[in-house]
């Protein structure tokens, strides 16, 4: 799942894999709509983890992962 991130006017594009998603709720249903939910209900552990992963003018995307939770 792509989302993005905004620092001032600059934008940053983060992918969360489905592993990561499953790692931070195992309950989750294997499809669009049990991940999309995932996320909805991880928004705030998942914003702190991208946060911490950004790198002002590093790069334009990140990628979230298991280990990464």
């Amino acid at each position: 799942m792509r989302f993005w991130g905004h620092d001032s006017a600059i934008e940053a594009s983060f992918f969360i894999d489905e592993g990561a998603l499953k790692q931070i709720q195992p309950s989750a249903n294997a499809t669009e709509s049990g991940f999309l939910n995932a996320f909805d209900c991880n928004r705030d552990l998942i914003c702190a983890t991208a946060a911490r992963k950004y790198v002002r003018g590093s790069r334009g995307s990140y990628d979230l992962l298991a280990a990464d939770f």
